[in-house]
């Protein structure tokens, strides 16, 4: 069970709940605080007070007073009007990491909701019926308001939701899990729409995946380094040492524990004095790599646990501030970092293709072929990776960087995170693909070199994946391979298999 407080979730807790399925419930004490700050937003309308998106228009009509019999009107029409996101739905896992954080949002007790809305919003994902939330819309500023739209409406009993493996109405899934639809109260539909939780989501499942994805780099790269008989003296600890990133130091070590009683792996000098940088620089590309990842890492674990929408209620509603901290700028810069660095992982991925493909470049069968001439073996599959490696360069290109204004101009600088965001989950599907196709390359090579003097961790991985695709022996359809191992990395519960394969290497 993960309780949430408002301000201790971490990707850790992410995990469990959206990929495990764990049950998600919240802090009595931060509930208080939700209840305090929502009394101050009633004295507000009662009062009759003059406060953006309470008593307020929204935008360039803030300066519209909404009479107190109007407010329930006004967060209706707010979630109508905003809910215009298009495109394709995102995944099951980011609606569901949405309502996580969103929730969490809430609890911080700084926006005026009911306990009922963060409670909806548990009981949404508790039950797993997942918003239909589509992608593209967001500006990634006033917070992701299309998208967080498309959410809000669920829990009135509109729009649609994934449940039980069937896209449908909204109501029929809340009828049949009992699940009661709420009417939104003074400040509700600004406080669901008016946050990050779209790009942060998205940002939180970029993450994971390529987290995993950059530990499985490291052991495929371990692999093309026995195929082309790498130097092993370019991952000596005192070499990256030396420089001084503790995160080049740790992929290095990584390396040499993977190799460590290989037969393919050679001394410098003894066939050639350096490899070259695809080779011998993995530390290097794949530690920068991990630096980045660990910058995106610490922002999203902060704005997880942040107050991003607008106004903020402070001491009880005697302070209520219309500020900023819906504009995405801290999530859209990390995101477009992820990018550069999970795309520089299939950058060097596919140059390591092309020396094990390449007869030009070692002393391998030409396309790693059985047969060269008659049947091509792994020379379109390098293309292949070629192309993915291409797509991401278009891709990386910052989102950042752009801004178009809108609300007539009253909004006139935007993140564009989620676009960002976007692209970045686009880039991590491309480079499990230029793994994959890396993997299969490196285990044809090594077995051309002899399985039995593979590492005891590598000869491992060798058996586990031969059980999915075997040996080239004569041209097949290699499309189906590439993807059964894109498969299987995504799926492969990598740290749990590289605790069993280090286990063996040590016995």
């Amino acid at each position: 069970m993960v309780e949430l407080t408002g301000n201790t979730l971490t990707i850790e807790d992410v995990k469990k709940v959206i990929l495990n399925g764990i049950y998600v419930t919240v802090s009595p004490d931060s509930l208080r605080i939700v209840q305090k700050s929502r009394a101050a937003v009633d004295k507000i309308v009662d009062e009759k007070k003059v406060v953006y998106g309470i008593t307020t228009g929204f935008g360039k009509f803030s300066d519209v007073f909404i009479d107190a019999g109007d407010v329930e009107k006004l967060q209706l029409n707010l979630i109508h009007s905003h809910a215009c996101g298009v495109g394709e739905a995102f995944p099951e896992k980011v609606s569901r990491a949405m309502l996580l954080l969103r929730a969490n949002a809430l609890l911080k007790g700084y926006s005026g909701v009911r306990p009922v809305v963060i409670e909806r919003l548990l009981d949404l994902l508790n039950a797993q019926i997942h918003p239909v939330i589509p992608q593209q819309g967001s500006l990634g500023a006033s917070g992701d308001l299309a998208p967080l739209s498309h959410l809000a409406l669920v829990l009135m009993g509109e729009g649609e939701v994934f449940y039980k493996g069937e896209r449908q109405e909204a109501i029929l899934a809340l009828s049949k899990e009992g699940i009661a639809p709420i009417t939104l109260k003074a400040k509700e539909g600004l406080a669901l729409i008016n946050g990050t939780q779209a790009m942060t989501a998205m940002g939180v499942i970029n993450y994971i995946e390529a987290e995993q994805l950059a530990l499985e780099s490291e052991a495929i790269a371990a692999i093309t380094l026995e195929g082309l008989q790498g130097i092993i003296d370019a991952f000596d600890e005192d070499v990256h040492k030396a420089r001084g990133y503790q995160q080049q130091v740790d992929v290095a070590r990584r390396i040499r524990e993977y190799l460590q009683d290989s037969k393919l792996v050679t001394k410098q000098g003894e066939l050639r004095v350096q490899d070259a940088y695809s080779l011998r620089c993995i530390p290097q590309v794949h530690g920068a790599s991990w630096q980045a990842l660990d910058y995106v890492r610490e922002k999203l674990e902060i704005e997880m646990n942040a107050a991003t929408d607008n106004p903020l209620i402070f001491d009880g509603g005697e302070k209520v501030i219309s500020g900023g901290n819906f504009h995405g700028q801290p999530i859209a810069l990390a995101m477009d970092f992820m990018k550069i660095a999970i795309a520089e992982l299939s950058n060097i991925s596919e140059r390591r293709i092309e020396r094990l493909v390449n007869p030009q470049l070692s002393d391998l069968p030409p396309f790693l072929s059985p047969e060269p001439g008659l049947q091509s073996g792994a020379m379109i599959m390098q293309y292949a990776a070629a192309s993915l490696v291409s797509e991401n360069k278009t891709l990386a290109h910052p989102a950042s960087v752009d801004s178009i204004p809108s609300s007539a101009n009253q909004e006139d600088h935007v993140s564009m995170g989620t676009i960002g965001s976007r692209h970045a989950y686009q880039i991590i599907q491309n480079v499990r693909r230029v793994l994959a196709i890396e993997l299969i390359c490196a285990l044809q090579a090594a077995e051309y070199r002899g399985v039995e003097k593979m590492s005891t961790f590598t000869k491992a991985l060798y058996e586990e994946v031969r059980s999915i695709v075997p040996s080239i022996t004569e041209d097949r359809i290699f499309s189906k391979d590439i993807e059964k191992v894109n498969n299987w990395l995504y799926e492969v519960n990598w740290e749990k298999l590289q605790k069993e394969f280090m286990l063996k290497s040590q016995m």
